[in-house]
């Protein structure tokens, strides 16, 4: 069956190796889900992914992202490791890990034979941490295909990956050296981890592995885009492409009867921040946290001794289940303390018509427009949280406008069409800029002779 005719999914990693077919016409589907695109060359692309321990935001941008690309008719070739193997590394066996964070030659040499074997267009990676490792770059480069790289966070700049030490935005890393990083046992509050982390950075820094194998940074947001500027990135390689919220959930209706938060629970998200802000309310403004992680005993037991009863811890929900919950809620909280990648929550709060109060640090900051998507309030700061909650809350004719407006910004910016546009301008612009490179090399060395 020839290319053009064929969805194919190929799932790569330990232990398994699976192949799905699906056939339809690519045309018809473009035309049928994204009708303002015409003539849009099909592509066979390489995605891939280390996941986590526990799925997050960079896993659901994976899944949305490849998801829309194979509606659109494409061909997606899917690389997938997880960090679930890292338990298979104990005791004596760290020192191994260790190595493999650095470089994994066998991950090079399979990624290289898969890539001769596909011959794709473009590899298009979202996280190679841990056990992927950046040696899969070189192999891109031994086959020769054009690569993308989609920025989740802060990483390559900070071992702890999102600029939060001690509760505080600290960018001692970006100022000095990611060896700063190890002083404080930034990752995994750990030195050991962290030393592992830096030697990573340090080593492909040396290579030339981010500024010379990388073709293209995916940066959500312009504040992200100025702090790899910051660092010494190439402007020219670092493009501004949002996330985006698909399928589309459409907006909620009914009685907006409570407050949400939405997100995993751990220190950098700023929930105690949340809780403390939520005893000084002036009414009993009932809050729902959605999501799970390691805060959430103290949590709940910080919400007992404070007395909230209007608090309600529901857990881990599917995604469905969130957006539903969202659809329903007067306004979402995003009480974030460090130097967020993005910020998948407030956009999926807009796609349900929902204003979103934020902590004005980093990314949200650019997301949330203050009086007319919601409203911004001091990160850390719990009394001026309280006191922002608590005017919209008494304003409700103001939280249906904001929501409207809300709503109206996802569908100029975060829509699946929208999205598609931008990633396919950019593989074109990729591919393009690859090709003329290679011959003028090419060239060069024909003249040399």
């Amino acid at each position: 069956m020839e290319r053009a005719r064929r969805v194919a999914s190929l799932r790569v990693g330990p232990g398994r190796r699976n192949l799905r077919y699906k056939f339809r016409s690519p045309e018809a589907a473009r035309a049928r889900l994204f009708p303002r695109i015409r003539g849009m060359p099909n592509m066979k692309i390489v995605f891939v992914h280390n996941t986590y321990q526990q799925p997050g935001g960079e896993d659901l941008v994976f899944a949305d992202e490849r998801d829309l690309l194979k509606s659109a008719g494409h061909e997606i070739v899917e690389y997938l490791r997880s960090n679930h193997e890292v338990s298979q590394y104990v005791s004596v066996r760290q020192l191994t890990l260790a190595k493999r964070t650095i470089w994994a030659g066998e991950t090079r040499e399979k990624f290289r034979e898969l890539l001769l074997r596909e011959k794709p267009d473009v590899v298009h990676i979202h996280n190679t941490f841990v056990t992927i490792s950046p040696s899969i770059y070189w192999a891109c480069r031994d086959a020769q295909v054009p690569v993308l790289q989609a920025v989740h966070n802060y990483r390559l700049l900070c071992p702890g990956a999102n600029f939060l030490r001690d509760g505080k935005i600290c960018e001692e890393c970006m100022e000095h050296s990611v060896w700063r990083g190890v002083r404080y046992g930034c990752y995994q509050h750990s030195r050991a981890a962290t030393a592992v982390v830096a030697a990573m950075l340090t080593t492909h820094r040396i290579l030339g592995t981010w500024s010379r194998l990388i073709d293209c940074y995916l940066v959500p947001t312009q504040f992200g885009r100025r702090k790899f500027i910051d660092a010494g990135f190439s402007t020219a390689k670092l493009v501004v492409k949002p996330h985006f919220v698909y399928p589309d959930p459409g907006q909620g209706t009914g009685d907006r009867s409570y407050a949400l938060y939405v997100g995993r629970l751990s220190p950098e998200k700023g929930l105690r921040t949340l809780l403390f802000a939520w005893s000084q309310q002036r009414t009993a403004i009932p809050l729902q946290i959605i999501g799970d992680g390691p805060m959430r005993a103290e949590l709940e037991r910080c919400a007992l001794q404070l007395g909230l009863t209007n608090v309600c811890f529901r857990g881990s929900l599917p995604r469905e289940q969130a957006l539903a919950a969202m659809k329903q809620a007067r306004l979402l909280i995003f009480p974030s303390e460090c130097y967020e990648g993005f910020g998948m929550a407030i956009i999926e709060a807009f796609a349900c018509g929902t204003p979103v109060i934020a902590a004005a640090l980093g990314s949200p900051q650019e997301l949330v427009e203050d009086g007319r998507t919601g409203k911004l309030f001091n990160p850390t700061d719990a009394h001026d949280l309280a006191e922002k909650v608590t005017w919209a809350w008494e304003h409700p004719e103001a939280m249906e406008f904001w929501g409207q407006q809300a709503r109206l910004e996802y569908e100029a910016k975060y829509t699946a069409q929208r999205n598609y546009e931008m990633i396919m301008d950019v593989y074109q612009h990729v591919i393009r800029n690859y090709g003329l490179a290679h011959e003028r090399l090419e060239t060069g060395l024909a003249i040399s002779r």
